[in-house]
């Protein structure tokens, strides 16, 4: 139990242990589905008697569950029950046509992402089939402050989201993510090209409350054109705002409309 203190308020210990359970819950992604407390600790920063405690009580309340193997933790029922509901967010039961559709117009295949509790996770992926090499990304993949989706997001998020994205993070990579961002707010979209010959496009999506999705494009072709005003781009950005006024955001309070 939470414990009150005389004016009605959790107690600072108990806040803290709300934190640590969030962060423990954290650590899980698609390619970690297991870790034992020795993971935990070294990973947070605890000894390893404070992370087996901590992941014990989380056994009992259901938000873990004992892995297959010895020692380790896996996410429990509680988690799943929780991740379901999220997934039934309007935006991604809505956006599936309009990813498909999008992907057979520009042979490429296309993402929605979500704001996670760490920045945009991956919640549905469209695979262009159409082509000999098919690029993808997994549902639930954790995207990083090098994505598009990210600069997007934090384009149209408060200045507290980036202070967090940014935490700890050196000057020159603060600086190459602003610069990121401003360019987003001028065009409405972001393009970035990785090293390993991929690319990915993405543009926001908003409801009646501010930027709720991302809709992106990801692909290897190195003659894809991303030019402004490319058909490609245009496409993209037109399926994103379409998206949005489903989505209850009319073009005239859309931010990027008038951009």
């Amino acid at each position: 139990m939470v414990n009150i203190d005389s004016s009605g308020e959790a107690s600072g210990s108990d806040i803290q242990a709300v934190q640590r359970v969030g962060q423990i819950c954290a650590l899980f992604d698609p390619q970690t589905t297991e870790l034992t407390a020795a993971d935990v600790a070294e990973r947070l920063g605890l000894n390893r008697t404070t992370a087996y405690r901590y992941c014990t009580s989380l056994v009992t309340a259901g938000i873990l569950e004992r892995g297959h193997r010895r020692g380790t933790f896996v996410l429990g029922g509680l988690m799943l029950q929780l991740g379901m509901h999220a997934l039934q967010r309007r935006v991604i039961k809505i956006a599936p046509p309009y990813l498909a559709k999008l992907s057979t117009s520009v042979r490429t295949t296309t993402v929605l992402a979500a704001w996670g509790a760490r920045g945009p996770v991956v919640a549905l992926v469209h695979e262009d089939l159409s082509r000999t090499v098919v690029v993808t990304v997994h549902a639930g993949t954790q995207l990083d402050l090098t994505s598009a989706q990210m600069r997007v997001f934090l384009a149209f998020q408060d200045e507290q989201a980036f202070a967090r994205a940014t935490e700890g993070i050196s000057d020159a990579k603060r600086a190459e993510l602003e610069a990121g961002v401003f360019m987003v707010r001028r065009t409405g979209y972001s393009i970035v090209s990785h090293s390993d010959g991929l690319f990915a496009a993405a543009a926001p999506v908003f409801d009646e409350y501010g930027i709720c999705a991302t809709v992106a494009l990801l692909g290897a072709d190195q003659m894809a054109d991303l030019s402004a005003g490319s058909p490609t781009l245009t496409t993209l950005t037109n399926t994103a705002a379409a998206l949005s006024e489903e989505m209850g955001r009319s073009r005239e309070r859309n931010p990027v409309a008038n951009l």
